[in-house]
């Protein structure tokens, strides 16, 4: 951590820290809690480890820094992973005032069931059974009786508002959003293949014991003093089964993925010297620099390696869309460990059904632990929700009869478990995680989301633009693959600080499955860091905000003058008002002639442009010199023609502005009455919010952003 300043927090406005690296270091939290944030994410919550009577560190510290951070976002797409405990611990940092009975929490939760199958009736069949209509009378009272009867003579309006009043009132609806992979759809399928094969006698003779049986390679090499000829990998069926599997898929991208650092390195030789196979390793033990090369070595089509031999905890995060055989070389000690494995290729952007390929010592306790992930759970063919409260159900017997026991114990317990399975699926489609998921769909608003980003990814405009943007500013672009490019600074780069993000060059895409499935290619958006950035330099400097140009028009006089002036409205605020969702800085256009008459009504900026024929550098700098005393004059009149646009505006954002918040305030004023989540400062802040907002669009101002003199010849 280094810095020229005393704090180096202070340095950023993003700062990005492992929390391992940062509950060590005192003097770093030190220097965290000095610099002062606005929002806070944690990935991978689901590491955040709370019990009743203790706390881990990592939890302890995520929590003191959320008491002074006014946003927080945790994110995990496992979290129940370490138990409802610490999902109830999550939702305590996120607001400690409303989650502060572990008891109380689980028994609210047992209270949503009958509120999801309300809704889903009125989802599924538009009309509510007698039992549904007396649930709904239970949460919303008479208002909810009005909207019944609307329901009931066919008003769609009042069902959708029916539905939204209910989302409203689950209990954690405002603070936690779970999309299930059942609403969104547009997975691939999965299929599972098996190999089982004979167990070495190197591993029976090995000392009994959970940890020796599930990873045997692992203590065989922790208890045995061997040579370089007596290694793991020279006996263990699994990696001649391995190599073989490579050779047979040849050019086919795979991913191997072990619970262990030390045996994804071993694989590794073992691949380089027993069949030459080109293989890359990634593991915990590398930084993120290395890392990332593995990746890209791996995602290289050409030249890169066939195979990514990775462990447990280096694969977590990292996606791997481009290929979709995935071999799991062993298995987890937990379910939810297992989905993340496959996830690393089973996501949004595959575009083919996963193959996973599971090879497993017979007779083992490996083979046993296949088929309880495969019969009890279904975790290989499809997701498992429910597999942490199995594991915590049935884990006393699990463990001692995975290592031995009666085959009719065994069996017994898979027959369980699968009954346990298949309540709980029920119970999870029709309690609170359906309306989880019915809530953070925004009850039908994500699908217009949807659409309007999909219209906008078929545009051409952003493409058109940039090369424009790259062209002026001394970007070299050249092609890639097809629907990509590699951006280089050139020699004549106008600014260093265009942020290409890399000195020695990116590589983007305008695609969106493209860049779904390639993480070492960058998604360019309107929104991406590059546009605006580059957008910002163009709007804060000197480029094309001053032109000279020739018009040819028959209409026109030779010698008249235009006058082409382009203002902004601005609101100088801070960001967290966000008003530029109500006054965006859109141009306002005039086009004065001699006499001082705008004519940006009558003709267009593109027919204007049409008509343009461009002015050498050392005449318009003549020109303007001798015009300067008669433009001067005819500039301030633009800005008395353009001003009552100006107030149309503002007002209109102060309208707008006004009406959102009312509405908000009316909606969470009579929440309160009913959800305990809604807080007294919630209601403060949104008032002051408004407040703040419309003092400041009061102080709008006009700025001149660009002026283009236009001779007629």
């Amino acid at each position: 951590m280094e810095s020229d300043a005393g704090n180096p927090f202070e340095d950023t406005q993003l700062a990005l820290v492992a929390l391992e690296w940062l509950v060590e270091d005192e003097k770093a939290q030190d220097a965290l809690f000095a610099a002062g944030w606005d929002l806070m994410v944690v990935d991978e919550a689901h590491h955040l480890v709370w019990h009743e009577d203790k706390a881990s560190r990592e939890y302890s510290l995520v929590e003191q820094l959320a008491e002074v951070i006014p946003g927080v976002l945790l994110l995990t797409a496992t979290p129940e992973q370490l138990g409802q405990d610490s999902h109830f611990a999550r939702l305590r940092l996120l607001d400690p005032n409303r989650f502060h009975d572990l008891k109380a929490f689980r028994a609210e939760s047992d209270n949503y069931r009958p509120v999801a199958k309300a809704v889903q009736e009125l989802l599924d069949k538009g009309k509510l059974s007698p039992e549904a209509q007396a649930t709904i009378h239970g949460f919303l009272g008479a208002e909810g009786d009005t909207l019944l009867a609307a329901v009931n003579a066919g008003d769609d309006e009042a069902k959708a508002r029916l539905i939204r009043e209910l989302l409203d009132r689950h209990g954690t609806g405002r603070v936690l959003f779970r999309n299930t992979r059942a609403a969104v759809q547009g997975f691939p399928e999965r299929k599972l293949h098996e190999y089982p094969l004979p167990c070495p006698v190197e591993y029976l003779e090995l000392p009994v014991g959970e940890h020796a049986d599930l990873y045997p390679e692992v203590s065989f090499q922790a208890h045995s003093d061997v040579s370089e000829e007596e290694r793991w990998w020279r006996f263990d069926p699994r990696v001649d089964w391995l190599i073989d599997t490579l050779k047979m898929l040849k050019r086919v991208k795979v991913l191997v993925i072990c619970a262990h650092a030390e045996t994804a390195m071993d694989l590794e030789d073992a691949l380089r010297v027993r069949s030459g196979i080109p293989a890359t390793v990634f593991h915990e033990g590398m930084n993120i620099l290395e890392r990332d090369r593995a990746a890209a070595y791996f995602a290289d089509e050409e030249f890169g390696a066939q195979v990514l031999i990775c462990s447990e905890i280096g694969s977590e995060g990292r996606n791997f869309q481009f290929s979709h055989h995935l071999v799991l070389f062993d298995l987890p000690s937990h379910p939810d460990l297992l989905e993340q494995r496959i996830g690393r290729l089973d996501r949004i952007g595959q575009k083919h059904t996963i193959e996973l390929h599971v090879p497993f010592l017979e007779t083992s306790p490996q083979a046993r632990l296949f088929q309880w992930y495969h019969e009890a759970l279904n975790a290989f063919l499809n997701t498992c929700p429910t597999g942490n409260a199995l594991q915590h159900q049935f884990g006393p017997r699990l463990l001692p009869l995975l290592e031995s026991g009666d085959d009719d114990e065994w069996q017994s317990l898979i027959n369980d478990a699968r009954a346990e399975r298949e309540r709980l699926e029920s119970e999870l489609h029709t309690g609170r995680d359906r309306l989880l998921e019915l809530n953070s769909g925004g009850a039908g608003e994500g699908e217009a989301l949807v659409e309007a980003i999909l219209d906008q990814d078929d545009q051409f405009s952003l493409p058109i633009y940039m090369e424009t943007l790259f062209d002026a500013f001394g970007i070299d672009s050249e092609d890639h693959s097809e629907n990509a490019l590699i951006l280089k600074p050139s020699e004549k780069m106008l600014d260093a600080s265009f942020p290409l993000g890399d000195d020695e060059g990116v590589t983007i895409t305008y695609d969106r499955n493209q860049a779904l499935s390639r993480e070492d290619m960058q998604f360019i958006t309107w929104e991406h860091p590059m546009v605006q950035g580059g957008m910002d330099l163009v709007l804060s400097g000197s480029m094309g905000n001053t032109a000279v140009a020739l018009i040819k028009n028959k209409a026109l006089k030779p010698g008249t003058v235009l006058l082409e002036l382009i203002y902004v409205s601005e609101v100088v605020a801070p960001r967290s008002l966000q008003l530029g969702r109500y006054l965006p800085p859109a141009a306002l256009r005039c086009l004065l002639d001699p006499n001082g008459n705008d004519l940006s009504g009558r003709v267009s900026f593109n027919t204007l442009n049409d008509q343009l024929e461009s002015v050498p550098r050392a005449s318009a700098n003549k020109f303007i010199q001798a015009q300067r005393d008669l433009l001067t004059p005819r500039i301030n009149a633009g800005e008395e023609k353009i001003a009552p646009k100006h107030a149309e505006r503002v007002a209109e954002a102060q309208r707008r502005l006004a009406a959102d918040t009312e509405e908000e305030l009316a909606r969470l004023t009579a929440l309160q009455a009913v959800n305990p989540t809604v807080r007294d400062s919630e209601l403060v802040a949104l008032r002051t919010q408004r407040e703040q907002g419309l003092a400041m669009l009061e102080k709008a101002v006009l700025r001149l952003e660009a002026i283009r003199v236009l001779v007629a010849g």
